[in-house]
């Protein structure tokens, strides 16, 4: 800005009146927020008598996503059958007691839905995309709820299609080990989770996939797909009530009641401080995954450690960088090249978790991104600050809401939080929650779970310069004097 002269005059006035603006910019940007958090729809829950639960929020949009989310996955598996719940998610639109794949193919595209499903540890979920005139309305034969109930329950796992999606699973897990970042985070839970099933891979061993026949998809199908471990989640332009309706005559014939009444229960997952390393010096470049134990879903703690992980944040080379980025790891990532990416996570499960990094680096820089890794994790156990937890809330609030755009991602929330916590958290609570974290509290979480804790690692790749485990455990914690 030119000149200078006193008063409030040309370029004094000017600035004067930008800076105005910039404050009624704030101030209006601040309201948005506020709006938009207090806007969101309101999540209304039912329960059907059979126990299956149905979790739906309207909005005005043209599209909406109805889907079934399940309470099982690979933990529910053991050494014998792990993989079989991926292996059942693949042969659930194979066809029915009275569809055709052919026929089920057809009937989706007709509505122009997107069918998809996917499998997780504790999870399997199945969903569609369509127009929204397509839930409530449309014949006995294409409607989303018809299909989606119709392959649930009568899936018919027909002998054929399971030797020929085993081939395709097969497969799949050849392409999945060239995903490394897939690998490493396996060898993560592997290491972490030893001798307990949530250290199983989700699509199980090699072996298992060889042999598992019918007899055991339907026996976990049964054992597992009850009406009391579903939510039935939508989203979009759909009403509550009308869902409802389709819910009791759709899926009424799901199974509520255990052979026995024997109760499947988790078996708890204990973690270890360990490490599991894969040299191979011809792969340009190294995976490292280092995780702490973390908070499990409901724990008060995970929003502490939330906030904690968006303050290491995440960086990546084709993203540039700059002298004042939101994360101090990624200005010195930059600034030193020590890495090609990283990604700081918060993974948590129903009665743990896993709180780390992966990064991506080339062989002779790894030991100083550790380095300034643990520097970072020890900071925000002794010495974080008012400001940096502040724009690090800000930064995590704008994420969550970017996260729920669209039908879909807004499903798998309902029917996530519903599954843990039996009740879908409003916006403007889970930014009140977040709010009401301060410095004070983020270090006493990161503390409890980061400081002078046994990490595990997992690591692949041109490794040797990787410092001996004590070495990394000595650094998780700082001399006091």
């Amino acid at each position: 800005w030119g000149g200078g002269g006193g008063g409030v005059g040309g370029d004094g006035a000017q600035a004067l009146l930008e800076s105005s603006l910039f404050q009624a910019k704030r101030c209006q940007s601040a309201v948005s927020y506020a709006q938009t958090t207090l806007n969101f729809p309101e999540t209304r829950i039912t329960t059907l008598e059979n126990g299956l639960r149905v979790a739906s929020e309207e909005t005005d949009h043209p599209t909406c996503t109805v889907g079934v989310w399940i309470d099982a996955g690979s933990r529910y598996e053991n050494q014998k059958n792990n993989g079989v719940s991926n292996f059942l998610e693949h042969m659930i639109f194979k066809g029915t007691k009275t569809r055709s794949q052919s026929a089920l193919e057809q009937e989706v595209e007709s509505l122009g839905a997107h069918l998809n499903a996917y499998t997780s540890r504790e999870n399997t979920a199945f969903y569609m995309k369509s127009l929204s005139k397509d839930l409530p309305k449309g014949t006995e034969t294409s409607n989303l709820l018809t299909i989606l109930g119709d392959v649930i329950q009568n899936s018919a796992l027909a002998d054929s299609e399971v030797e020929r999606e085993r081939q395709v699973i097969l497969q799949e897990m050849q392409e999945l080990e060239g995903s490394l970042e897939d690998v490493v985070f396996d060898y993560l839970h592997a290491t972490a989770f030893q001798g307990t099933p949530l250290g199983h891979t989700i699509v199980g061993p090699t072996e298992n996939v060889k042999h598992l026949g019918r007899k055991d998809l339907a026996e976990f199908k049964n054992t597992h797909y009850k009406a009391p471990r579903m939510v039935l989640a939508a989203s979009g332009g759909i009403n509550h009530d009308e869902l409802v309706s389709l819910a009791k005559k759709e899926f009424s014939g799901l199974p509520f009641k255990y052979e026995a009444d024997a109760v499947p229960l988790l078996t708890p997952c204990r973690f270890t401080g360990s490490q599991i390393l894969v040299r191979d010096d011809d792969l340009p470049l190294a995976h490292i995954v280092m995780a702490v134990e973390g908070a499990r879903w409901s724990d008060p703690d995970t929003i502490p450690l939330m906030i904690a992980s968006t303050l290491i944040g995440n960086w990546d080379r084709t993203c540039g960088g700059g002298s004042n980025p939101t994360s101090n790891l990624a200005r010195i990532s930059f600034e030193n090249q020590l890495c090609h990416s990283f990604q700081s996570f918060n993974m948590c499960y129903s009665d743990t978790g896993l709180w780390g990094i992966h990064m991506v680096c080339e062989g002779m820089t790894i030991e100083d991104m550790l380095h300034f890794t643990q520097a970072e994790w020890m900071s925000l156990c002794t010495s974080v600050t008012e400001s940096k937890v502040n724009r690090a809330k800000r930064t995590l609030k704008t994420n969550l809401i970017r996260q729920l755009e669209g039908t879909t991602p807004r499903s798998e929330d309902i029917a996530r939080q519903v599954m843990n916590y039996r009740r879908h958290i409003p916006l403007a609570e889970l930014d009140a929650m977040i709010d009401a974290v301060d410095a004070k509290t983020l270090q006493e979480a990161c503390n409890k779970y980061i400081y002078d804790r046994c990490p595990a690692i997992a690591a692949i790749g041109p490794i040797e310069q990787l410092p001996d485990y004590n070495r990394i455990r000595s650094a998780m914690y700082w001399l006091r004097l």
